[in-house]
């Protein structure tokens, strides 16, 4: 049996939203439903719920953050998030999600490209990200995408579980 994905089009678009923009509503749906999945047993619901509204939503707005999701056909299939980490320079990426029904077709590294292009334009030089050690997927999706392996850890280990990633980006040029 063949798997059929719906297709994305070179219409879709990156557009740059506000947290609480009803267009994201999907992406913590599925994060929370994904998390819920992956982390059963390991993390309760209620604690899930609560990283997913653990930062102020003007962390992921300019001029130090930015939220975005990929569209098609108007519902966002993608999306991810960056706001300031510990220094001024380092942008911390966040929420990188993409649809269940849109999986498997570079859409993760897309938003990934397009969250560094926009932490450039804000002027970040270095990115800060961690991902928990029960999502493989987006492990392999940093890993060849030049980040830099910090540390991992999983459950039970004497570190809080995950996996933190670093990487520095191109500095900006002005025209």
């Amino acid at each position: 049996m063949v798997a059929v994905f719906p297709s994305v089009v070179p219409e879709d678009r990156f557009i740059y939203v506000s947290v609480h923009d009803p267009l994201a509503r999907p992406l913590f749906d599925e994060l929370a439903y994904e998390y819920g999945s992956r982390y059963a047993g390991l993390i309760e619901a209620e604690e899930i719920s609560d990283e997913l509204q653990r930062y102020p939503v003007d962390a992921f707005a300019p001029p130090h953050g930015a939220f975005v999701l990929l569209l098609h056909g108007g519902q966002a299939i993608a999306g991810g998030a960056f706001m300031r980490h510990a220094d001024t320079g380092t942008a911390e990426f966040k929420r990188i999600w993409v649809s269940r029904s849109y999986r498997r077709q570079g859409l993760a590294r897309r938003v990934l490209a397009e969250l560094e292009a926009q932490a450039v334009r804000q002027r970040y030089t270095r990115v800060f990200l961690s991902t928990g050690p029960r999502q493989p997927e987006a492990i392999a999706l940093y890993q060849t995408s030049g980040y830099t392996l910090l540390s991992a850890h999983d459950f039970g280990e004497d570190e809080p579980p995950g996996y933190l990633f670093e990487k520095n980006l191109p500095t900006w040029q002005t025209g």
